[in-house]
């Protein structure tokens, strides 16, 4: 509505009226029952559309009568509050402004789609409307029809009161509120105790759940906590909820160390760390993981050792956007990749160490010691993440694209980009069906998955400009019937992040598709990105792929994947676990960072796009090829792991790695673990092979130049330039 078109004394009406009915609401409805709970308060709220960014959905459930939602001025519209649960509800509070609802439902849905009417009518009175009804459902909306006056749909306050089912209610999110049961949520006005005992009961779940189904988020709140251990097991994500990484201090440790492994290191997969400060207990935080375990955004007041403790075998890991404000020890990681951050320094190298825009990285030496140090990235947009704003609100910051940039984003100040209130998004459970999510996104909304499995039976189709798809404590998408679990159209800026894909027991071509096929659009000014997105064929049971990643828009920035197709686990064998690619890369100038991909059967990564970039590659070739006949490229043994196609004219890539362990066939040679065109314009930088323990060769490092990589020393053969 627009009150200000009204003069003087109508308006003073207008507004006593509107008092007296609320104090008269007061006096005469009070709560809905005495055993009723208010569920709606605080709750992701969306809507068919509003008037203007003044009066969005989430006004309607703040608590606050003095914001309010209005709509488009036309028919239908609806206001729509996700309760986060399955619930009984008994009665709804409709809050009125001037502009109300002369015919309108009440109804209720169990997924955001099928919809059950609870309450009808068309002589609305507009005021405070409480209305008794009975119906169960996750959803609950109010659908107008008919407007009372010209202007839109407009509701100060949309409280629904019922009973969630298996008890709970409208109180802080502390494991059960909208960002679903498996999202902790601590504050700092809570006994360290407490937190302490949470935090050792997820990890006692998780410490060695490799292949299980739980998924957990601990988010922290802004504020300082005092002596607390958070130790980080398969699946768990931790991340300050502060809009800096400063505003969440934690005096005491987040760790990851390999006890459950005997010391070893090499399969601390699935965890992360995110968006907060820790002041080690001991002057030096520890974070020994290998593959999928991103250390993002986090301020270390001290020192941090990436090996675990007796410094056992440890194989790979990504640090961006940081501060480590003392010494990094990588000690007995075998491959590191570093980006935009700072760091006080660095202590060795095993076989390959590499550093892309961070400020105190040592020089650049490789092979003796190999160090891989680029003084900037080329093009760089850091993962989107939550926050709560000063108004205690979860919000979605999405930080800028940089150029040809070094540091932390947040080193010198506030983080540049933009902030998306909660409101904004579809916030999944694990519940919802792909129709859901898709119907969602035909609304307009963003994507939050929430921790938990999702099976789809139909491909999520992202075809919005700048759509967000995030993704908290590793939930995973897995695709039924061999469908492509998630396509996204080849439009501008939109940003995948958070995300496992694992995939399901009939063959699915692909599991993630950025761009459709053919696609040619240059997007340098607004690119799409993934980030922290990785994939799985087999391990927690059969799986089956063709290709895990297709990337066909131009520009698009790939910030650390890992695509692996299982060499242990359940569902593992040569036929068992088929996938022949973990990517392909169709779009030109494509910028890629932290890419792990391993034990393909085929090409691990096809290339081909121009103008192509990758800055660290870490590959493990397949372990299992029954003997060299079952493994031939045409008449060539085995697939290098990495090909640029022949076709391509331009392509650069520095630091990258590939190593054999054939434990089925120890005497297989592999012809090579780089293939690509002899160009001007293709150039590979720091380039190594390994054979691990002898188990197989690989003849040449790239084409036929370099190698060979054999023997039981596991002694890498280096290449430092090619051509």
């Amino acid at each position: 509505m627009h009150p200000s078109r009204r003069s003087g004394r109508l308006g003073l009406l207008a507004t006593l009226v509107a008092a007296l009915t609320l104090v008269a609401s007061y006096l005469t409805i009070g709560p809905a029952a005495a055993a009723d709970t208010l569920l709606s308060q605080g709750k992701p709220a969306t809507a068919s559309s509003t008037e203007n960014g003044g009066t969005p959905a989430s006004a309607a459930v703040d608590g606050n009568t003095g914001t309010r939602w209005s709509s488009a001025f036309s028919d239908p519209q609806w206001l729509q509050v996700d309760l986060g649960a399955g619930a009984t509800i008994s009665s709804v509070v409709l809050n009125w402004e001037t502009a109300y609802g002369k015919a309108f439902k009440i109804q209720v849905s169990a997924d955001g789609s099928a919809w059950t009417d609870v309450y009808s009518t068309t002589t609305g009175t507009g005021g405070t409307q409480t209305l008794a009804v009975s119906g169960t459902g996750r959803y609950v909306r109010m659908y107008g029809t008919v407007r009372n006056t010209g202007y839109g749909y407009s509701l100060w306050e949309f409280q629904v009161y019922g009973t969630l089912v298996g008890g709970g209610g409208g109180g802080p999110i502390q494991g059960g509120g909208p960002l679903g049961p498996n999202v902790l949520v601590f504050d700092p006005s809570q006994p360290a105790a407490t937190i302490q005992s949470q935090l050792n009961s997820v990890f006692a779940t998780q410490e060695s759940n490799q292949f299980g189904s739980q998924r957990y988020a601990l988010m922290f709140k802004p504020g300082t906590y005092n002596n607390i251990n958070a130790q980080t097991g398969f699946y768990t994500s931790i991340a300050g909820l502060g809009q800096s990484p400063d505003d969440v201090t934690i005096n005491g440790d987040v760790t990851v160390d390999a006890g459950w492994f005997g010391g070893n290191a090499t399969q601390n997969f699935w965890r992360s760390v995110e968006n907060l400060a820790i002041v080690p207990s001991n002057g030096t935080d520890r974070w020994a993981v290998s593959q999928a375990a991103p250390f993002r955004r986090v301020h270390v007041r001290g020192g941090l050792n990436l090996a675990p403790a007796g410094y056992g075998w440890a194989s790979g890991g990504y640090i961006a956007d940081s501060k480590i404000d003392g010494t990094v020890g990588p000690y007995s990681q075998q491959q590191w990749f570093t980006r935009n951050s700072n760091i006080g320094g660095w202590t060795n190298a095993v076989w390959n160490m590499v550093f892309s825009g961070v400020v105190g990285a040592p020089a650049q030496s490789f092979p003796n010691p190999p160090y891989t140090t680029l003084a900037q990235s080329p093009v760089t947009r850091e993962k989107p993440y939550l926050y709560l704003d000063a108004g205690g609100a979860y919000r979605v910051f999405v930080p800028s694209l940089r150029q040809n940039s070094s540091g932390a984003s947040w080193a010198n100040g506030a983080t540049p980009g933009t902030s998306i209130p909660l409101t904004q998004f579809f916030v999944a459970k694990p519940s919802d069906s792909a129709a859901t999510i898709n119907a969602a996104l035909a609304q307009g909304l963003n994507l939050l998955f929430t921790p938990g499995i999702y099976h789809v039976n139909q491909t999520i189709n992202v075809t919005r400009a700048d759509t967000v798809v995030l993704g908290l404590g590793y939930a995973t998408i897995i695709p039924d019937n061999g469908v492509v679990p998630m396509s996204v159209s080849d439009v501008d800026g939109v940003k995948i992040a958070g995300l496992l894909f694992d995939a399901g027991t009939v063959n699915s071509p692909v599991l993630l598709r950025l761009g459709q096929d053919g696609s040619s659009a240059a997007h340098a000014a607004n690119p799409s990105s993934i980030q922290d997105v990785f994939f799985r064929i087999g391990g927690a049971g059969p799986g089956k792929a063709t290709t895990s990643l297709v990337v066909n828009s131009g520009n698009a920035i790939i910030d650390h994947i890992w695509a692996w197709r299982a060499d242990h686990g359940a569902g593992v064998g040569w036929t068992t676990n088929p996938a022949d690619t973990g990517l392909i890369v169709n779009g030109n100038n494509v910028t890629a960072y932290g890419l792990f991909v391993e034990h393909y059967q085929k090409y691990e990564v096809i290339w081909n796009g121009q103008g192509g970039r990758t800055i660290f590659f870490q590959n493990e070739m397949p372990y299992d090829p029954p003997n060299a006949g079952s493994w031939m490229n045409g008449s060539t043994v085995g697939y290098a792991a990495y090909k640029v196609a022949g076709n391509v004219t331009t392509h650069e890539a520095w630091g990258l790695g590939s190593y054999c362990y054939f434990n089925v066939d120890p005497s297989i040679v592999a012809a090579r673990g780089f293939e690509a065109p002899t160009a001007a314009g293709v150039k590979f930088h720091d380039l190594l092979t390994v054979s691990l323990g002898g188990n197989g060769t690989i003849a040449h490092v790239i084409n036929n130049t370099g190698g060979p990589a054999q023997g039981t020393a596991t002694v890498p053969s280096y290449l430092v330039n090619f051509p």
